[in-house]
């Protein structure tokens, strides 16, 4: 009586279906990038309804690191918990040797310890925009904000293209941005009908002015689009005054590109492990758009200087 029997194989009842509901990553910073994450999670979710994926680890100080530029990656699903010693200062779990090691390390090294024992990302030192606030702009915050400026840097492929929509207010010198659009292989007519379908094709855009009959082409499909000045505002200039803002709030979920490119990008070092002082000219494609954005508040800076 073996399974080659028909009528045998029939009668069988399914099995309970058991499949791997819970992966638990321990060390989570310390695996190699989501790539490789993904490929466990594609053998180990199948055949569920429901699956549980946790994963620990302790925050890695760099922006840059893989975890911390995933984690601004939100998913209605996601769940993000942070708890350290101090909340949970219980001496008998933990011990006191381990806080007053802990209160030591504060005293004379603040920086490792707001990173080892605070979780915050404290930077490898070259962090450039220090004055960066990642937050939920709702609605009814963008209404009470008034003039909104645009900005457009051209891309295609291996470059996107970045478009966002913000405001500045010169009061308390706060950079608000709550909109993007960002791609490959966008054309001139898919970004201006985004732009047009979006109700705010009459406030003004600056744009990269490297190829003006690509401005020609915004502006033919109706939307309010002008060049940049490169030479009167130079991109060390630019970068300066946005870096000197008291506060530039992004919203990750409305902008999750310009979130990151701001929130990672950071001074280069040599081969000895010093800062290298110019800007890096990579992944910074809102950045610049961005600055493009503020030209007329840039170029306002820079008569008063």
């Amino acid at each position: 009586m073996g399974l080659d029997d028909p009528d045998k194989v029939k009668s069988l009842k399914p099995p309970i279906n058991m499949y791997i509901g819970l992966t638990l990553w321990e060390e989570f910073d310390q695996i190699h990038g989501m790539e490789e994450v993904r490929k466990v999670l594609q053998t180990t979710m199948r055949g569920g309804e429901v699956f549980v994926n946790i994963c620990m680890y302790n925050t890695p100080r760099s922006a840059q690191h893989w975890v911390n530029v995933e984690k601004l990656n939100q998913k209605k699903n996601r769940i993000i918990h942070k708890s350290t010693p101090y909340q949970v200062r219980y001496t008998g779990w933990l011990g006191q040797p381990f806080f007053d090691e802990a209160e030591h390390l504060r005293a004379v090294n603040k920086k490792a310890w707001e990173n080892e024992y605070l979780g915050e990302i404290t930077g490898t030192g070259g962090m450039v925009f220090e004055n960066l606030e990642l937050r939920e702009i709702t609605d009814e915050e963008i209404e009470t904000l008034g003039h909104c400026i645009q900005g457009l840097d051209w891309g295609w492929f291996p470059d996107p293209l970045a478009w966002g929509r913000m405001h500045y207010n010169t009061n308390t010198q706060t950079l608000y941005i709550f909109d993007e659009i960002f791609g490959y292989k966008i054309k001139n007519t898919v970004i201006a009908k985004a732009i047009i379908d979006k109700g705010v094709n009459a406030e003004e855009c600056i744009c990269d002015s490297a190829n003006p009959k690509d401005i020609q082409d915004v502006k033919g499909e109706g939307v309010n689009a002008r060049g940049t000045k490169k030479k009167t505002a130079s991109v060390d200039y630019g970068m300066k005054w946005l870096q000197t803002r008291v506060k530039i709030v992004i919203d990750p979920a409305r902008c999750p590109n310009t979130a990151r490119e701001f929130n990672t990008y950071e001074l280069e070092k040599d081969k000895n492990g010093n800062f290298i002082t110019s800007y890096p000219d990579k992944d910074n494609h809102t950045i610049d758009m961005t600055r493009y954005a503020c030209l007329r508040y840039i170029l306002s800076s820079l008569s008063k200087s």
